[in-house]
């Protein structure tokens, strides 16, 4: 038995087993013998180096024999951060859920147990998020791989998430969204991702609801406003699901090609398809939704959320605790303990009454004759006026 020398287990890259001796030096398991005593070489054993240092433990991880040739520098910075991984590592595998798991948060607990010798996040950050990503059920690599059932469907209130899938599609859906849906379809919004889609899939696209008013489930609503960007296809679909839908494109993307001087595709589309007209983004009776942010902003938050194209059984996990926030959400408002601030009420009324001048304003040029030109004029210094209120507002 040797004294004063300090132990500390760690491990390669690779899993294989290694240790540290007084936080200087790292030595690789080379092999054990009949009296299950293990023998260590120092790292730089198979380097130009050639360091002849060893160590002997028995199976009580008691010194044996400790050979101390080391012929190279100490190396406190590399094994500072073997011991950091080592010890990150093991608390990743404490974690029953690996979506759950905040790399910072572990490796601030781990740095103040190490104190100085603890090297930066930077330095280890990659090795941390490999790890977490080995916890993970085995990565869908394309649509065929993806089962029709999995534990990881499951919510936390044990409701199947995913409700259907064929060759080329799969909708995940709980009985709270589709109650929302049926209860609180006034207005529907809807926009696609590709960032936050799975790199074997072209798109997650995502629709959601607004709900305004609670308690709405004996109200019959004759229209559905359905809210999306200029994607011909989405509005040709919606139009086909619903029979009473009227298509309300954002208001926002039109401002940005008049600013941008780019509107030569708008025209194309009111010129050749009649549902693209000034009716359409003008929002007369419809004032609480001017854009698609509902969707977009969502799909935004998604992106920054995924730096990468996720893991399958990651944006899942992610969409349900979305959802699992979202029925909270609406319990806590149903029963008053949350209340919508008035500030939006204060905005809303400020809007409407820009918008009814610019209506009165369009009705004159009606008739005293115009153009198309005017009519974009007009509502450009419309959006002008609402980007004003906006700023303000902040």
């Amino acid at each position: 038995m040797k004294d004063n020398i300090e132990i500390e287990i760690s491990e390669t890259n690779r899993g294989n087993e290694q240790i540290i001796i007084n936080k200087k030096h790292k030595f690789n398991f080379s092999f054990q013998r009949k009296d299950k005593s293990k023998i260590y070489r120092c790292t730089e054993y198979k380097t130009l180096n050639k360091c002849k240092s060893l160590i002997i433990l028995n199976d009580k991880m008691e010194v044996l024999k400790y050979e101390s040739l080391h012929n190279h520098l100490e190396k406190e910075i590399d094994v500072s951060i073997s011991v950091a991984k080592h010890k990150i590592k093991e608390e990743i595998k404490k974690n029953s859920i690996p979506m759950d798991i905040k790399p910072k948060h572990i490796f601030n607990a781990v740095s103040q147990e190490m104190g100085l010798i603890c090297p930066e996040y930077s330095t280890i950050r990659s090795q941390i998020i490999r790890n977490i990503n080995k916890q993970f059920p085995p990565n869908i690599k394309g649509f065929d791989d993806i089962p029709i059932e999995s534990e990881y469907y499951k919510t936390k209130r044990n409701e199947n998430f995913m409700i259907f899938k064929n060759t080329d599609l799969i909708i995940f859906q709980l009985p709270f969204q589709a109650y929302l849906f049926s209860n609180y379809n006034k207005n529907i919004f809807a926009d696609g991702t590709f960032y936050a889609a799975p790199k074997f899939s072209y798109q997650l696209f995502i629709t959601r609801t607004y709900v305004g008013e609670f308690n709405m489930s004996n109200t019959l609503i004759t229209t559905i406003n359905f809210h999306c960007d200029f994607e011909q296809g989405i509005s040709n679909a919606a139009k086909k699901v619903f029979s009473n839908i009227n298509i309300k494109y954002c208001v926002w993307h039109y401002k940005r090609s008049l600013e941008k001087q780019k509107n030569i595709l708008c025209y194309h589309e009111v010129k050749n398809n009649n549902d693209y007209n000034v009716s359409n983004w003008n929002y007369y009776e419809n004032i609480e939704h001017l854009t698609n942010n509902a969707s977009e902003s969502y799909n935004s938050y998604l992106n920054n959320i995924f730096p990468n194209k996720p893991l399958f059984y990651k944006l899942i996990y992610i969409l349900k605790e979305e959802e699992n926030l979202s029925y909270n959400d609406y319990q806590r408002r149903t029963k008053g303990n949350w209340k919508k601030k008035q500030k939006i009420f204060s905005a809303t009324d400020e809007i409407k009454i820009l918008i009814e001048n610019y209506k009165s304003k369009e009705i004159n040029l009606f008739y005293n004759g115009c153009n198309r030109n005017e009519l974009i004029k007009l509502w450009k210094e419309c959006l002008i006026d609402l980007n004003d209120i906006n700023i303000n507002l902040k």
